[in-house]
């Protein structure tokens, strides 16, 4: 009996796959493919309502690359730009004139060492923070001018995982996640309940709703933070430093998530970061701030065949610190 049901389960893998696209077969094997589903993750009883949730997601990201005014005139598209901004705080300049820009669907790395604006960075295109001089546009607006009302509705459309998680501490790990998916109001609790053991399943976090974030490890913690922010159903994610903090493995595996969003939600995204093995596992570029400039923007090929000798110099101490 235990051999025909082995061949029952084959065969029903092999159906499975009939359809999928050539290669679907090592991306299963690999266990760790951008292309893996997410919602392979998630229990059958809620899977239905999680993946229409996800599918309305992706649907959602595409239209809004689509409605850039550079997409229409069939140019590369930027989601973010900063164009040359400045910040200071008294006589210390954090920023100055700094330009970059993250295509739509795109992963930028922001690396650098530290105090040098990283955080900074993401803190003003949330509005928190106002630059001094230059401009900052998400989704084709010029945020700098933005009233309080205004950035409302980009951090809707911009959300942020925090270095700490920034998770409510007085309530569950579930009513976190619900958090924003009651804020909509266009939910009802069962669909809530559902996707909210979907997400958490889908981050690794599965049967954990009822625990206060007190409960959790840090990289649990920042786990839980992405699934609190894909139920805003973001157009982008800021990661403030994801990996600080958290052993090899759980790294390993919110890179692997992160990836997977991008590439199935068409996420834009904003990872700062001071680990360059996760740099170079997720980012298409990557802006490298230096005492207040943007020392390199480009891919990370570019960076590390650069002759700049800061550049290098960075470079060879990451490879001091982190030893193949």
């Amino acid at each position: 009996m235990a051999a025909e049901n082995e061949h029952d389960k084959q065969t029903k893998e092999e159906q499975h796959r009939a359809g999928e696209p050539k290669g679907a077969e090592d991306q299963h094997a690999s266990g760790d493919s951008a292309e893996k589903p997410l919602t392979d993750e998630v229990s059958q009883d809620v899977a239905a309502t999680v993946g229409e949730f996800m599918e309305k997601a992706a649907a959602q990201n595409e239209a809004a690359a689509e409605d850039l005014p550079e997409t229409k005139q069939h140019t590369p598209s930027a989601y973010i730009t900063f164009d040359k901004v400045s910040k200071s705080f008294g006589s210390f300049d954090v920023l100055k004139e700094v330009s970059f820009s993250v295509n739509a669907g795109e992963t930028l790395c922001i690396l650098g060492r530290s105090g040098v604006g990283k955080s900074v960075s993401l803190q003003m295109l949330l509005g928190f923070l106002k630059p001094d001089t230059g401009a900052i546009m998400v989704a084709g607006e010029n945020i700098c001018q933005f009233s309080e009302k205004q950035l409302q509705g980009i951090r809707r459309k911009v959300s942020m995982v925090f270095q700490s998680g920034a998770l409510f501490d007085s309530i569950s790990i579930g009513e976190n996640v619900a958090f924003p998916l009651r804020e909509r109001g266009d939910m009802e609790e069962d669909q809530i309940f559902q996707v909210v053991k979907g997400l958490l399943e889908m981050v690794g976090v599965a049967g954990k709703e009822q625990l206060l974030p007190s409960d959790l490890s840090t990289g649990m913690k920042r786990s839980v933070a992405i699934a609190r922010a894909l139920a805003a159903q973001p157009e982008a994610v800021l990661y403030d430093e994801p990996t600080t903090m958290v052993d090899p493995l759980m790294a390993h595996l919110l890179g692997s998530l992160i990836e997977r969003l991008k590439h199935q939600l068409h996420l834009t995204s904003i990872v700062v970061t001071h680990d360059m093995r996760f740099a170079k596992k997720l980012a298409d570029r990557v802006v490298f701030l230096h005492e207040g400039g943007a020392r390199f923007f480009g891919t990370m090929e570019e960076m590390e065949q650069s002759d700049d000798e800061v550049l290098k110099e960075f470079l060879a101490l990451d490879e001091l610190v982190l030893p193949a």
